[in-house]
């Protein structure tokens, strides 16, 4: 067994939550390199790199899947927000067992599913941090009651707006997940407004963010931050970039240093004239490869235009055909295969909860059969 000590450098996970509007995601915008999977619509406005909308719970694991094989597209993962990525996974159990409701279970056991498929969500993003990429989540908060066993009454409190019912359990996973679960909150004076400090009036209105726990709201830091800083992410700039991530800009630097002998070895032929002359002619054809750039504009061509999906499918089927290049054609014959509907069946004419409940809901399976059918396609040779 090997033993280590000291700190271990690597890749931050946060969440930050609180009530609407006050900024979250301009907030999570500051950190390094973000590229947003905006699954509420919020960043419209915002001038950040961003993932394709998720319409369904298989496409947000396709795009995290994404950001783990190609680290180098960002230094941080933003999914903006948790709570309402936490309804396409609801939608995904209902749609894999038939149900409308996640209360249609019975016995809490919807809510069990979703914890356990919650889970595996969390998972993903760990293989994430291991890519050495920054994760963070936000979240709207809601005002919860809660009583403590140990007294009297109860009170109210902020918690994560994950789950209508105290069954649900992603809430408590996604605070044991993170590093840091920072409440961001507008902090308001209560100013007594007579003598006799009957009647107050309430001043102020400054953002801040707590980092601690309270018994009014839930956070955390596991680095020693004070409990009450501004919501600035300059308070937290020094936790993020000390990651190793964070200090791989400087290698930017080499590229300039690289075009600089460039030049220099341009003007050695100065004190031999005669290869001047010959330099001069072979270099005007290589510096037409101008071709290039048609090369690559042709090859993004034939995937928007020359692949075509009907737009009068459902949006959330249509995504998942067109990041695969599944043509329509294709599920037809799967879905004849398999004995559902005949080979000639337009999918416009399936039922909407086989399309939502087994085409969306199990699409692995149905590529991997797509993938299979595709083994068989003879390529005709010139």
């Amino acid at each position: 067994m090997e033993i280590t000590k000291g700190k271990i450098p690597g890749a931050k996970k946060t969440v930050v939550y609180g009530p609407e509007g006050i900024g979250k995601s301009t907030f999570a915008s500051k950190f390094p390199e973000p590229v947003f999977i905006d699954t509420e619509g919020s960043t419209k406005d915002m001038d950040v790199a961003r993932l394709p909308r998720p319409s369904s719970w298989q496409m947000l694991l396709q795009e995290i899947d994404y950001v783990k094989t190609n680290p180098a597209v960002c230094k941080t993962l933003v999914i903006d927000t948790i709570d309402w990525a936490e309804q396409l996974c609801v939608e995904y159990i209902l749609a894999k067992y038939g149900k409308a409701g996640i209360e249609d279970f019975g016995y809490g056991n919807g809510y069990v599913y979703v914890k356990e498929e919650f889970g595996r969500f969390l998972n993903k993003l760990e293989d994430v941090i291991e890519a050495g990429v920054n994760v963070t989540l936000t979240a709207h908060a809601q005002m919860r009651k809660f009583e403590q066993p140990d007294e009297l009454g109860a009170y109210d409190r902020y918690e994560l707006k994950l789950g209508k019912k105290t069954s649900s359990q992603t809430s408590p996973l996604v605070k044991e997940w993170a590093d840091m679960l920072l409440f961001a909150n507008y902090k308001t004076l209560s100013v007594a407004v007579d003598d006799k400090g009957k009647k107050h009036k309430a001043q102020g209105g400054r953002r801040v963010m707590y980092t601690n726990h309270h018994p009014c709201w839930d956070a955390k830091n596991r680095y020693g931050l004070s409990d009450e800083i501004p919501f600035d992410y300059t308070q937290i700039a020094h936790i993020l970039d000390a990651s190793p991530r964070s200090q791989e800009p400087a290698p930017v630097h080499q590229p300039v240093e690289e075009k600089k002998p460039e030049p220099d070895f341009m003007s050695v032929p100065n004190d031999a004239p005669e290869q001047m002359e010959f330099n001069t002619e072979p270099e005007p054809p290589k510096k037409e490869p101008t071709v290039e750039p048609p090369q690559n504009k042709t090859t993004e061509v034939p995937r928007s235009s020359a692949f075509h999906v009907s737009e009068k499918l459902p949006k959330a089927l249509r995504d998942l055909m067109e990041d695969k290049l599944v043509s329509e054609e294709e599920i037809q014959e799967v879905v004849g295969q398999k004995g559902y509907y005949p080979k000639a069946t337009p999918i416009l004419n399936y039922d909407p909860d086989f399309i939502q409940g087994v085409l969306v809901g199990a699409w692995p399976q149905v590529y991997q059969m797509i993938e299979e059918l595709r083994k068989t396609y003879q390529v005709p040779f010139n």
